[in-house]
C-alpha cells in the first residue's frame, strides 16, 4: 500500500508541475478554506450581481485573495454584521427640473384615459391599448377600465293560464294557426288532427272543436297552414307528408320520399315550397303543386327535428339531434355554415318576426343567433330543463317550454327572464305527464298555445292588471347576473 501511495503522489506531483499555472490544480487547501470556496461558488451563482461592500469585483473570480475577501464580506453582509453600501443614485435632469411643480390627474372622456399634467403641460402620452407612457422613463400607467353598460330589459307583463282545452286521446305534439287568426289546428299521438275555434276556446265556451281529420296511421309531428291557399300540410312518424284541402277536408296530395318518420315541417314564405325533416337525417324540399322532390339537403348525422324557412338566404335553417344547426342556400343546394355550439340535440327553433335572427332550443340551453351568417349573440340562462319548444311574438317576448312542465318568459333582446311558471297537469293524469311539447303564439301575439303531455291544450294570456309598479324589473339581480357572465 505504501508503494502504491508513493506512485500516486509522484504522478500527482508530475501532473501539478506540468499544469502549474492552472489554479485548479494547486495543492488542496484546508477544510475551512474549502468550505469558503464552496460558499463562494454558491454566492457567485446566486448573488454574483450584488455589488461588494468595499468595491471589489462583482464576479468574485479574480485572484484567490480577492475572492476570499469577497466571500468574507458577503458572509458578513448576509449575517448582518456589515451593511451593504447603496449605489450612488443617478441624477435625473427632468426630475430636478420638475421639482416643486404641481401635478394634476384628469380623466379624458373622449379617449377613456387618464391624463397627468404638470404645471399645465402634458407629461404622459397615449400609448398602445389606451395606456399612458411617460416620455422620459417610459413608465406605463394602466388606465382605469370603464365598466360595461348593463343592457336594460324591456318591461313585459307576466302571463297567466286562461283556458284548458281537452279532446285529444294522446300527447299533443304540434300546433299551427291559420292566417286570419280565427282557428288553429293541433296534431296528436292519437293519429288525429283537430281544428279548434280560437275565440270559443279562449273564452272556455262549448263548441270549440270544429273538425277532426284522420288519415295518418302514427303520431303527427308537424303542421303548417298555407297563408296563400286553402291548403294545410301535416307530417307524421308514419313517413307520410300530406296536403289537405280545407274546403273539402280531404287529402289531395301525398309527398313520398322519406325513409323514416317525419319530425318537422315548414313552408317557404315566398315560394310554393315545402321543407320536411325526419329520422333519415336529411331535409327534403318539395314542390307543393307537383308533389315532386326538388332537392335533398343532406349533411346531418341524426334526426332533423327542427325547421324554419326565410324569404332570403339562408332560406332554410335546420336543427338536428346531432347537436348542430345548418344554414342552407337553396340556390346552391348546400349549407352555408354549420353551428356547433350546442352540446345536446336541437329540439326546436324559431325565427324572430321583427329582426333577422333566430333562437335554438336544446337540452343544454337556449341560444340566440344572427340569421345571416350564424353569428352567436348570447345564451338565455336559467331554464334548467330539457327545452322542447320555443316561440317569440312581435312584442319581443320569448317563451320556452320544458319537458318538466316549466315555462320561462324572456325579453328577446337582452335575455332577461321576467317571468317563471309551471304548468299543472289535468286531473286524472300522472305527475310525470307534466311536459310541454310545443308552444305557439297566435297571429296577434296576445295568446299562447301550449301542447302538453297530459293530452290537453292550454291557452295563456297576459295579465292585464299588471304594471311596472306591481311587477318591476329586478335590476339589482339582473346587473349582478350580467357581471358574472363577464
Amino acid at each position: 500500500m505504501d508503494k502504491a501511495e508513493e506512485l500516486v503522489q509522484k504522478s500527482w506531483k508530475g501532473t501539478a508541475a506540468m499544469f502549474a499555472e492552472d489554479e485548479a490544480l494547486t495543492p488542496a487547501p484546508p477544510w475551512a478554506r474549502a468550505i469558503q470556496y464552496k460558499v463562494a461558488s454558491k454566492l457567485r451563482g446566486n448573488y454574483g450581481d450584488i455589488r461588494p461592500a468595499t468595491g471589489h469585483s462583482t464576479t468574485g473570480a479574480c485572484t484567490v485573495r480577492e475572492r476570499e475577501v469577497y466571500v468574507d464580506e458577503m458572509v458578513n453582509i448576509l449575517t448582518g454584521k456589515v451593511r451593504r453600501k447603496k449605489r450612488p443614485r443617478e441624477k435625473n435632469k427632468e426630475s430636478d427640473d420638475n421639482r416643486g411643480k404641481s401635478i394634476a390627474v384628469s380623466y379624458d372622456k373622449k379617449t377613456g384615459t387618464l391624463v397627468e399634467t404638470m404645471s399645465g403641460s402634458q407629461v404622459f402620452q397615449k400609448g398602445q391599448n389606451n395606456q399612458l407612457v411617460h416620455p422620459s422613463s417610459h413608465t406605463i400607467v394602466p388606465t382605469r377600465r370603464t365598466p360595461a353598460r348593463v343592457p336594460e330589459p324591456k318591461w313585459h307583463a307576466p302571463w297567466k293560464l286562461g283556458t284548458v282545452v281537452s279532446g285529444h286521446l294522446g300527447w299533443v305534439r304540434c300546433c299551427a294557426f291559420e292566417p286570419k287568426n280565427e282557428w288553429f289546428v293541433t296534431g296528436s299521438t292519437d293519429r288525429t288532427i283537430k281544428v279548434w275555434d280560437l275565440a270559443k276556446c279562449s273564452a272556455g265556451a262549448e263548441g270549440g272543436l270544429k273538425l277532426t281529420l284522420t288519415g295518418h296511421i302514427n303520431a303527427i309531428r308537424g303542421l303548417a297552414v298555407s297563408p296563400r291557399t286553402t291548403y294545410m300540410f301535416s307530417a307524421g312518424e308514419d313517413k307520410k307528408v300530406l296536403c289537405w284541402d280545407l274546403e273539402t277536408n280531404k287529402v289531395i296530395r301525398r309527398y313520398h320520399g322519406h325513409l323514416s318518420g317525419v319530425y318537422s315541417l315548414a313552408l317557404h314564405p315566398m315560394l310554393d315550397l315545402l321543407v320536411t325533416g325526419g329520422r333519415d337525417s336529411c331535409a327534403r324540399v318539395w314542390d307543393i303543386r307537383t308533389s315532386k322532390q326538388i332537392m335533398m339537403l343532406g349533411g346531418h348525422t341524426h334526426t332533423v327535428g327542427a325547421l324554419a324557412c326565410n324569404s332570403i338566404d339562408p332560406q332554410v335553417i335546420t336543427g338536428s339531434n346531432d347537436s348542430t344547426v345548418k344554414l342552407w342556400d337553396l340556390a346552391m343546394g348546400k349549407a352555408i355554415t354549420t353551428l356547433t355550439h350546442h352540446k345536446k340535440g336541437i329540439r326546436d327553433l324559431c325565427l324572430a318576426p321583427f329582426d333577422f335572427s333566430f333562437v335554438t332550443a336544446a337540452a343544454d340551453n337556449l341560444k340566440h343567433w344572427q340569421a345571416r351568417d350564424g353569428t352567436f349573440l348570447h345564451n338565455y340562462v336559467g331554464h334548467n330543463a330539457i327545452v322542447n319548444a320555443v316561440a317569440v311574438n312581435q312584442d319581443q317576448v320569448l317563451v320556452s317550454g320544458g319537458d318538466d312542465g316549466s315555462l320561462r318568459f324572456w325579453d328577446y333582446t337582452t335575455g332577461y327572464n321576467f317571468f317563471k311558471t309551471n304548468s299543472v297537469v289535468q286531473p286524472g293524469s300522472l305527475e310525470c305527464e307534466n311536459g310541454i311539447f310545443a308552444t305557439t303564439f297566435d297571429k296577434s301575439g296576445s295568446r299562447l298555445i301550449t301542447c302538453e303531455a297530459d293530452k290537453t291544450i292550454k291557452i295563456w294570456k297576459e295579465d292585464t292588471d299588471a304594471d311596472p309598479e306591481s311587477h318591476p324589473i329586478d335590476m339589482e339581480s339582473w346587473s349582478k347576473f350580467c357581471r358574472t357572465l363577464r
